[in-house]
Formats: C-alpha cells, sequence, structure tokens
C-alpha cells in the first residue's frame, strides 16, 4: 500500500513566552483535522506538541506537496492562531509569514518533511521534532544513523545495507542541492554538512532509491528576511529492514552535539533529548529540545505513538546536555556561545554597524 506521512509544524503562539503550547490549541488543531479524516481526506492523525511548535502527523495517498493536504493544515494553523491571540499567547503567529494560502506552506513559514512509501509489511517509523535549533540541527544524527560504523553497527554486518546510502543536501541560502553517496563520498559530504547553520541534510535515500528519512530544511530568517524565531525543525526516518535499527536511529542522540538557537536564536547549546512531557524549554529560554515518537503504520493508520526519549537510558544524556548548557552559559554575550556575526545578520546587530560606521577609523602603521 502506498501512503503518503507529512509533518507539518508551526509556531501559532507560546504559552508562558516560548515555552510551552497551550492545550487550547491542540484541541483546535484536533477538532479540524478529525473533520479532515471524517471527509475522507486524511486516513490517519496525531496531533502533538514540541515546546511551543504545535506538530501535525498525518497520513493518506494524496502524495508529497499536495495542495489539498497544505491548505487544510494552513487552515488549521490560522484558526489555532486564532486561539492564540484570543488567550494573548506570546508570537501568536509567527510561523505564518503570508496572509493568505498560496498553493504550498513550503516558504510560507510552518516546517514541512513529507515522504511517500510502499508500506512494508512492518513499518517502523520515528519522528525528530526539535525547538530553540535551525533547520541543520539534523546534520550530525542523521550522518550518524546512515554513514558512521561506529553509531550503526548495521553498516557493516548487514548485507542489505553495505552498500551505503544517498544524501540530498541543500545549500538554504542559495536554494540549491546536491547528493553524494557514501561511504565513498563521506569526506566530500562532511565539508558542506559540517556547516549546518547553511547546508542541511534534506533526504536520505538507500542506494537504489528507496526513502529512508527526510527532513524540513526551511530557513525562516531567510524567508522573512528578519528575525523571527528559529526553525524548529521536524525529521522522518523509516526503522529496520534495509534501514537502521530503531536503536541505531536513537543512538546519536546519546551524546549532546551543540546546535545555534536556544534565546533569541541566536546562540550556540546542546541538544537534549526529552520526553513530550519535558518538551518546555525555559532556561534561558532553553536549552534546545529534541523529541521523538514511534510509529507503526498499518494500511496507513499511525500504531502509536511511543515516547521514545522517555526512556530513563537518555539519562546521561540529558545530565551531560545541562552540563555544557552551564559551560555554555558561563561565556554570555561572547562567542562560541553567541553566534559569530554572520549568523546575527537577522538581529539588531546590522543597525548597530550601520550606526557606528563613522566612528570607524583606518588604524596608522
Amino acid at each position: 500500500m502506498k501512503v503518503t506521512l507529512s509533518v507539518i509544524k508551526a509556531d501559532i503562539g507560546g504559552f508562558v513566552g516560548h515555552s510551552d503550547s497551550h492545550p487550547q490549541c491542540l484541541v483546535r488543531a484536533e477538532k479540524h483535522l478529525a473533520e479532515a479524516k471524517k471527509n475522507g481526506m486524511l486516513i490517519d492523525y496525531h496531533i502533538t506538541k514540541c515546546g511551543d511548535d504545535l506538530q501535525l502527523v498525518m497520513t493518506h495517498q494524496k502524495g508529497i506537496n499536495n495542495k489539498v493536504i497544505h491548505e487544510m493544515a494552513w487552515d488549521t494553523f490560522v484558526s489555532c492562531t486564532e486561539v492564540a491571540k484570543e488567550l494573548k499567547l506570546y508570537g501568536a503567529g509567527q510561523d505564518l509569514l503570508c496572509d493568505a494560502f498560496s498553493g504550498n506552506v513550503k516558504g510560507m513559514g510552518p516546517g514541512v518533511a513529507e515522504m511517500e512509501l510502499e508500506e512494508r509489511p512492518s513499518e517502523p517509523i520515528i519522528i525528530f521534532m526539535a525547538d530553540k535549533t535551525s533547520s541543520g540541527a539534523w546534520n550530525l544524527p542523521l550522518y550518524k544513523m546512515f554513514a558512521d560504523p561506529f553509531n550503526t553497527i548495521g553498516l557493516v554486518i548487514a548485507e542489505n545495507m553495505h552498500d551505503g546510502f544517498s544524501f540530498e543536501v541543500h545549500d538554504v541560502k542559495e536554494s540549491k542541492g546536491i547528493s553524494f553517496n557514501t561511504p565513498e563520498e563521506i569526506y566530500d559530504m562532511l565539508v558542506f554538512i559540517g556547516a549546518h547553520s547553511r547546508f542541511a541534510i534534506k533526504s536520505v535515500s538507500t542506494r537504489k532509491g528507496e526513502i529512508a528519512a527526510v527532513s524540513s530544511t526551511q530557513k525562516l530568517a531567510f524567508l522573512a528576511d528578519r528575525y523571527v524565531g528559529k526553525d524548529d525543525p521536524v525529521c522522518i526516518v523509516r526503522a529496520q529492514g534495509s534501514f537502521p535499527a530503531v536503536g541505531e536511529i536513537l543512538e546519536p542522540f546519546a551524546q549532546p552535539y551543540l546546535v545555534e538557537g536556544w534565546m533569541r536564536g541566536s546562540h550556540n547549546g546542546p541538544i537534549m533529548p526529552v520526553s513530550i512531557e519535558d518538551s518546555t524549554p525555559t532556561r534561558f529560554d532553553g536549552p534546545p529540545r529534541v523529541t521523538a515518537l514511534g510509529f507503526q503504520l498499518s494500511n496507513g493508520m499511525l500504531i502509536g505513538p511511543r515516547d521514545m526519549f522517555k526512556d530513563k537510558s537518555f539519562d546521561n544524556a540529558r545530565q551531560k546536555s545541562l552540563d555544557m548548557a552551564d559551560m555554555m552559559r558561563s561565556h554570555g554575550p561572547f562567542e562560541p556561545h553567541r553566534l559569530p556575526l554572520e549568523e546575527m545578520e537577522y538581529t539588531t546587530m546590522p543597525q548597530v554597524s550601520k550606526k557606528l560606521a563613522g566612528r570607524f577609523k583606518p588604524l596608522e602603521d
């Protein structure tokens, strides 16, 4: 059975500040998606949140980039924004960069990750959602899942994974894309994906072309030409069979790593794996969070979810994240906690530089 899995998210208003999503917004979203399922538009759906981001997980048979599905998601976000405004939630509708739907939510603010797949006899799916970080936050874990044998032993000992994978990488600043085959092009690929503020892994496929993972790569600041918060990306990963096992997919998050985002989207900090319940960033509006929901697809139905990071075996990763947060916070407004200047172009930095331009004098030899 061919199924499309669409994960579309938006920050439609924070409760309190940028820390959480209000239950009434989730209730309003439930009303819209229940109606869409009743009308046959959706096979199934699940509504959740990660921090202050509303997450719509949907299955259907209309393919990716479908206007009907995207318009329904957009209308849901608009309706939930009305609730947010009534409750005076913070930043109500901040991810909705346009006044009206124009055929596809890509480029309009919401984050989108979609894949069309032929459902296997057993189809485990992991959906990752992040808050207070940017679209390149998946580069390191996706590399580890699909190209690092120290993380994924299946690359070495599983015959159906031994040929490696193909990575589609997007230059989010120049709107260009390139594909790399691993393992033979690992070194070339790392030149780019190590610069996660500009280059983001969009998708991963087997060498035979079967989709394995897909992420959202929308860069809000580039879309809006102003600071509108961080991108808070989502990512879908298929598990088992020709793909990494569930444990191999989750393993990259056992070692915290630094991402850009955090307070005012202008700081580097550790991304911390947490349960849905604990995706409530409050310390310096952070530190950045990542959640993981596991589903089994069954004829398009979402069996689950299982809250994968609720597992106590990630407690050590959480403690390491907190220790790293302490270290990074000690730098205050200095790099490397604050982002480098080239990443501050959508803050007040350009205005300050312009105001003081006449006070910079040439240095004498």
